[in-house]
């Protein structure tokens, strides 16, 4: 979470406590909420001011999505008062305002949602008698296909990280742990040494909402584990701070940094970005897309949806079935370039299209 949410309304505190607490969201998912809360907040204040925000497409989407000290200075005098005010019409003044300043249509549900579990919260407490957001629909998403990688294109990733070397050889690891298994970054950098059972071959992986699930590891991961728990952890151990190192064993962390500390999302999202550099792939390719590619391969070798439903953690089959479209449309592509009807049609295209162009 941010250092603390100190200053701003005590509700806001104890909403973000309630989040952790009870509904065991990710220190992402509190964090994302509470500049939510903070720059919906702002907006108040500022009546709406479009050069008081920082964020938004127009000045670089990396960059916080939060207003300027005076603008947040002011918000946090905001009482349980002032947000008896806010109408379903300032909500979606509030919205036609982050379309303005071009946030997507993702980032804008997500703040959406954060507002409408925030003043539920308050209605809960009796210090409301109407949710303002109920009213209001979130905005509809486009559709996009997962990124994922051929397997060729794993393949060559994966044989990028020079395994001689610590570093290298941790790198090896975690991209084999997350082709392997399809688990999140976030779930990567939260294993210890003993969720791993290398003998049985199988993960133990908390996912959201502290929900536990057993995913099977392949031969390939566990043996570049076997080389990092053997030759580069060990060394990268050694720079760990005294103050960690009486940590218990069941609570050392698995992916140790160059500082002998938890390796962080950030810290995959640059390490991914150097090897995705190395095999020059032409696209923009996250962490998640290692994801994506072991759900699309499964599904393509024949794998049952259910099961690849539960080693992804998805509590609703239809997540997982966004991946069936991928296959549909690498079906769809196998059929056009194999099927003999449609290998003649093509001749007669080109055919068609070569006379013509010799009658230029």
């Amino acid at each position: 979470m941010l250092a603390s949410a100190h200053g701003w309304m005590p509700e806001v505190a104890g909403f973000l406590a309630r989040l952790r607490v009870e509904k065991s969201a990710s220190v992402h998912t509190i964090r994302s909420y509470q500049l939510d809360l903070e720059q919906f907040l702002s907006w108040l204040v500022t009546g709406g001011q479009a050069t008081s925000v920082v964020g938004g497409r127009r000045s670089g989407r990396t960059r916080p999505h939060t207003f300027t000290p005076v603008a947040q200075t002011a918000a946090q005098s905001l009482s349980v008062s002032d947000l008896a005010k806010v109408n379903h019409l300032k909500v979606r003044e509030f919205l036609a305002y982050l379309q303005r300043q071009e946030f997507s249509r993702r980032t804008i549900a997500r703040k959406l949602s954060c507002l409408r579990s925030f003043f539920k919260y308050l209605l809960a407490l009796n210090l409301l008698e109407v949710n303002p957001v109920a009213s209001v629909r979130t905005p509809k998403l486009e559709k996009k296909l997962p990124v994922f990688l051929y397997e060729t294109e794993v393949a060559h990733l994966l044989s990028m990280p020079d395994q001689a070397d610590p570093l290298g050889a941790r790198d090896r690891a975690l991209l084999e742990v997350l082709y392997a298994t399809g688990m999140r970054v976030s779930e990567l950098v939260g294993l210890n040494l003993d969720t791993i059972d290398a003998s049985e071959g199988w993960v133990i992986i908390f996912g959201k909402g502290r929900k536990e699930r057993a995913v099977p590891v392949g031969s390939a991961a566990l043996s570049a584990l076997g080389v990092y728990l053997a030759n580069g952890r060990p060394t990268l151990a050694l720079r760990t701070p005294e103050t960690q190192t009486r940590i218990p064993r069941n609570r050392q962390p698995l992916f140790l940094n160059k500082l002998g500390t938890r390796l962080t999302d950030r810290s995959v999202r640059r390490i991914l970005d150097k090897y995705i550099d190395m095999v020059a792939l032409d696209r923009h390719v996250s962490p998640h897309a290692l994801r994506h590619s072991f759900a699309t391969h499964l599904l393509n070798a024949g794998a049952d949806m259910r099961s690849v439903q539960d080693m992804l953690g998805h509590v609703s089959l239809s997540t997982t079935q966004i991946y069936t479209h991928v296959t549909k449309e690498r079906l769809r592509e196998g059929y056009l370039a194999a099927h003999p009807r449609e290998a003649a049609a093509r001749r007669a295209q080109n055919s068609q299209a070569g006379r013509e162009n010799g009658d230029d």
